[in-house]
């Protein structure tokens, strides 16, 4: 943590003692949130990150880094849409400058946002941003706990009707002949046990469709759209994300999850809830040299359920917590995060179709995130 704290001091001495005196001079006194954008932007240096087109034949395209760099105000202003970008710009000098545009008629049009904005898409630049940015603040650090869990993402398309089931052979009733052997189809959890991390991203559905879950309070939700899967470190810092389709079930996604954080960072414990309770999980955990906390699920089973009640009462009656019980606790940062990322960062403000541009959208702002969380533990 020490190498972490030095390594963002820096970041933030450099802002302080420089570029915040010379925006001063150049566009007045900064606003709360024109402070926020400036030092976002600097921690995560998106320029970095583009490819240069130098010499090339034809019209030079809009300069990349500037769109990128509006991106991301568009997620920390909370603008809903590109339309309301371009107003803001046009009306903003303090915005326009920090973004690279020095006049009005040098910023874009709508048609060129949204070209880059496929262009990010599909190279998926946020993404490649982001994990550089935790690799380089988070790669060295030991972290305490890694809490896994999804949040629900709305989208305005229409859902993909799913394919009808292949028809089942049918079979003889009763048990099967001595000597008979029958074959079951291996669940997905069992087979991304088999399978490299680019092969379990692939298998994952990515098509919108109808989810359904139980809120905190018992009733029932449903939504179109898709499901993002989050990591998220000690200190609220989101270190992978994953969309999925709505409908896809948690625990299918906490291997490719547990994979991609564990080449990011170094953690000692999973935190996950009953709908990760499962052996492929749990082994690949400890395989991965992690101990997984994992809330039990007592799938129906009232006799298990009861010992879990009453084993509780008994902690409560002696007036201890079990070890367990005080880590996981620790899983609700992945509910701030949430939080943060839906009021603060743009993630109910949704207005682009299709699994790359909608996960590219929640990228820039969890970018912006990431930033805001990884320089709040230096101020």
């Amino acid at each position: 943590m020490s190498k972490l704290r030095e390594g963002l001091s820096q970041y933030w001495l450099k802002i302080q003692s420089s570029l915040f005196p010379w925006l001063t001079e150049e566009l007045g006194e900064a606003t709360a949130k024109r402070q926020q954008l400036v030092m976002i932007l600097e921690v995560v240096r998106v320029e970095d990150h583009l490819p240069g087109t130098p010499g090339l034949p034809g019209r030079p395209p809009s300069d990349r880094a500037a769109l990128a760099r509006a991106f991301i105000a568009k997620m920390v202003y909370l603008l809903p849409t590109t339309r309301a970008l371009l107003d803001r710009l046009e009306s903003d000098i303090a915005l326009r400058r920090i973004c690279g545009w020095e006049k009005k008629a040098e910023v874009p049009g709508e048609s060129t946002f949204s070209r880059a904005f496929a262009e990010f898409a599909g190279t998926q630049l946020p993404q490649r941003v982001h994990q550089a940015l935790i690799e380089r603040t988070q790669g060295e650090r030991l972290v305490g706990h890694i809490s896994r869990d999804s949040t629900e993402i709305e989208a305005r398309e229409k859902p993909v009707a799913k394919p009808k089931a292949a028809p089942t052979p049918k079979r003889k009733r009763g048990r099967p002949k001595k000597g008979e052997q029958r074959a079951k189809e291996p669940t997905r959890l069992q087979r991304q046990t088999r399978m490299t991390l680019p092969a379990m991203l692939e298998d994952l559905p990515k098509a919108c469709d109808v989810g359904t879950k139980r809120n905190s309070k018992g009733h029932q939700e449903t939504w179109i759209g898709y499901k993002l899967h989050l990591d998220i470190a000690d200190g609220q810092i989101p270190i992978s994300a994953i969309l999925t389709s709505a409908s896809v079930h948690d625990s299918q996604v906490a291997l490719p999850l547990a994979t991609m954080t564990a080449q990011r960072t170094t953690n000692l414990y999973d935190l996950m809830d009953s709908a990760y309770d499962a052996s492929e999980i749990a082994g690949h955990s400890r395989r991965l040299g992690h101990v997984p906390i994992i809330d039990c699920n007592p799938r129906g089973n009232a006799l298990l359920k009861a010992d879990l009640e009453a084993e509780s009462a008994r902690w409560r009656r002696l007036g201890l917590e079990r070890p367990e019980d005080v880590r996981y606790r620790e899983r609700s940062a992945v509910e701030r995060v949430n939080g943060r990322l839906k009021d603060e960062f743009g993630g109910r403000l949704i207005r682009v179709r299709g699994h790359a541009k909608i996960m590219c959208h929640l990228m820039f702002g969890l970018l912006a995130l990431t930033a805001d969380q990884l320089l709040r533990l230096v101020m």
